[in-house]
Formats: structure tokens, C-alpha cells, sequence
């Protein structure tokens, strides 16, 4: 059965030229090619070669078969574009149809599922809508940008490169439409107090709107990307010229780790230049100094870093003596149960009621 809700695509094997049309208008007329000619004033093998698919119509020819044929010149030029066009569409069919392959290296269900991309029958279909949705002429250019932003990157990266490369493109496709001021170093700093206050609030996706507005008027847009299977990352940074991008997946489905991943990106925008592209994998044995400094930031902007020593000297971790801290300090209980059970202070499963997990919801617009 069609589904009616998506608008069919004719595409044909084959292309028609001007010529088809011509042949039939001259036949209606009872027109011959020869006094075509002679009413143009082309050569009779030039006609000859637009009715037979040999020769293009040009914009002049088709200005003179307006004047003795009677269709307009733009009938002639969209008939010769349309025929060029088909042409190159069908020499493409032809070139996607031997790297169909490229669709095995991307989680194609995935991205569907996700609601990135159509869903098509037809692998060739498939794969120009994979280049479509990635931005990219052919798969040769899919090589060089999902490279250019991943292959550089530790050989022990833990997530699948072309996964990442998507996960990437569709934050960048969202981040393009959140609409941002000219990035303010110091208001973002300033905003970022402001944001650290919001971790005590029970309910993280209530807060997405102010949270990712107050991002936008430091010129810093907040996405939050639903992660894909094989993906590792908890969230990455980038420039989109003028604009920061800060990119979060909700891959551990803990707050406290949410908000360690979004101060950690923060510090890349603070701290480092503007031209490497920085992917959290969370591989702390191939960390370099720019990631421990970005760590180390998010770690003592969240929990100062004298109060937390003064309050581990105590040695006596419960909900009374982790939430009268939490609210010392300003953060939601999470963050501090979370710094615990990292440093291996407590046990994983210890005091897991203060850190809930997220469910994946579609976040809010953040403009």
C-alpha cells in the first residue's frame, strides 16, 4: 500500500530530449525539419541535430522557436535543462549503484527511527538521501568531511566514526537553526553561574528552554542529540563560524553526568581556540591537556574544589550529610554523589536515589 503521507517521486531511467517535442510539434504543424530551418535561419543539419538529441537547444535557438513555433523561448530552455539535468541524474544512478556499500559503514535503521532521515526501498535512493541528510555531493566527499573531523582523532577513540560523523551532522543541522548573539567570552561566563544554579531543579527537561536561551544570548547554541547505537560520547564542541556549539547526548542517562559533560564543553569554549572540533568519549587513558583542563573545570566549577576536600575529610557520606553539602555549595545532590562514586569514595550503587535518570524526549527549541 502508498503511503499517502509522502509525496511520490517520480524518477525514470531515461531522458527525453527537446527534440521528442519538436519532431511532434512539426508533425502537428505539418512542419518540415528543412523549412524549420529556413524559417530560423539554422543550417538544416543543425535542426537536424536538436530533433535527433545530438545538439542542446541554446537560449538564442530557442528565443527563434518561439517566434515560429509559437511556444515561448522559456518552454525550449526548461525542456533543455530538464533533459541535461535528467541526464547527469542518470550517470549518477548509475555511479551510487556501485558504492551502495557505503550504507553498511552508517546505522541507517537508526537515523530513520530517529526521524533524520526517509526511510527508501531502493538502496541508491537510500544512499542519496544518507548524502542528502550528511550534506555532502557523493561519497567520496563523505570520506573527506566525516575525516576531517574524526579520523584525526585518538586511535582509541571508542565510538564508531561514522556513527559520530552523523551524530555530529544532525547537531550541526539543528545548531544551524537556533538563532544566537555574537559570542560574548564574558557573558557566557556570567551565564554560566546562572546555569550551574539550575542543577537543583528535580526535573532537568522542564529547564531545556531557559537553559539552551541563556546559551543563545552569550552566542553559544545548546543542542541536545539523541545518541545512535556504537556511540560513546557524551557530548562534543565546535564553531560554526561565529557561533559556539555545545553538542550533549543523554548517552549515561544521568543528570549529574549531563552536567558535567555541558561544564566540560563549556571550558573548551573558554579556554581553547576555535579551530579543533573537542568529542568526549570519556577515555580517561587517552586524555590530552587540553581535555584533563577541560575536566578539571567542569569538576570545580560544579564542587569547589576546597569545600569538596573539606567535606571528604569527614569521611561520612548519607543522604543528610551529601544533601545539607549539595545545598551549601549551591548544586543539585547529584553532582556531589556523582564526584563521590568517580573518586571511588562510594560505590556506584550507593545513594543512587539522588541521581535519576533522563528519559529521551525531543528537547525545546532553543531560541
Amino acid at each position: 500500500m502508498t503511503d499517502k503521507s509522502k509525496p511520490f517521486k517520480y524518477s525514470p531511467d531515461y531522458a527525453v530530449p527537446p527534440g521528442v517535442t519538436i519532431s511532434e510539434l512539426l508533425n502537428h504543424l505539418g512542419m518540415t525539419q528543412v523549412e524549420l530551418a529556413d524559417r530560423t535561419g539554422r543550417p538544416e543539419k543543425t535542426i537536424s541535430d536538436i530533433v535527433n538529441g545530438k545538439q542542446g537547444v541554446t537560449p538564442e535557438t530557442a528565443l527563434q522557436f518561439e517566434r515560429v513555433l509559437g511556444m515561448s523561448a522559456s518552454f525550449w530552455n526548461n525542456l533543455e535543462k530538464n533533459y541535461r539535468e535528467s541526464l547527469v541524474r542518470i550517470e549518477e544512478v548509475k555511479a551510487l549503484e556501485k558504492q551502495i556499500n557505503w550504507l553498511e559503514n552508517f546505522p541507517i535503521e537508526s537515523i530513520i527511527k530517529n526521524g533524520w532521515m526517509q526511510k527508501h526501498d531502493n538502496a541508491v535512493a537510500q544512499l542519496q538521501e544518507l548524502l542528502s541528510f550528511m550534506g555532502v555531493a557523493s561519497p567520496k566527499e563523505l570520506s573527506v568531511s566525516c575525516s576531517s573531523a574524526i579520523f584525526r582523532k585518538s586511535k582509541k577513540i571508542q565510538t564508531d566514526p561514522w556513527t559520530l560523523c552523523a551524530w555530529l551532522r544532525k547537531g550541526e543541522l539543528e545548531a544551524q537553526s537556533v538563532e544566537c548573539k555574537p559570542y560574548d567570552k564574558n557573558k557566557f561566563k556570567e551565564s554560566l553561574y546562572k546555569i550551574r544554579e539550575m542543577t537543583i531543579t528535580p526535573d532537568t527537561p522542564s529547564i531545556l528552554p531557559h537553559w539552551g536561551k541563556l546559551c543563545a544570548e552569550s552566542g553559544v547554541a545548546l543542542v541536545i542529540i539523541q545518541e545512535l547505537p556504537k556511540l560513546k560520547v557524551n557530548g562534543a564542541t565546535r564553531w560554526l563560524k561565529d557561533k559556539a556549539v555545545i553538542q550533549l547526548s543523554l548517552l549515561n542517562k544521568y543528570e549529574d553526568i549531563l552536567w558535567f559533560s555541558f561544564f566540560h564543553e563549556a571550558a573548551h569554549i573558554l579556554l581553547h581556540g576555535r579551530k579543533d572540533v573537542f568529542i568526549e568519549d570519556r577515555n580517561k587513558f587517552d586524555q590530552n591537556d587540553m581535555e584533563k583542563e577541560a575536566d578539571q573545570f567542569a569538576e570545580d566549577f560544579l564542587v569547589p574544589r576546597n569545600e569538596y576536600n573539606e567535606f571528604i575529610l569527614k569521611d561520612d557520606f548519607n543522604h543528610s550529610t551529601v544533601n545539607n553539602f549539595a545545598k551549601k555549595i549551591g548544586v543539585g545532590p547529584g553532582i556531589v554523589v556523582g564526584r563521590l562514586q568517580h573518586e571511588g569514595l562510594i560505590k556506584y550503587n550507593e545513594l543512587a536515589s539522588f541521581k535519576p535518570r533522563l528519559c529521551w524526549k525531543q528537547p525545546s527549541k532553543n531560541n
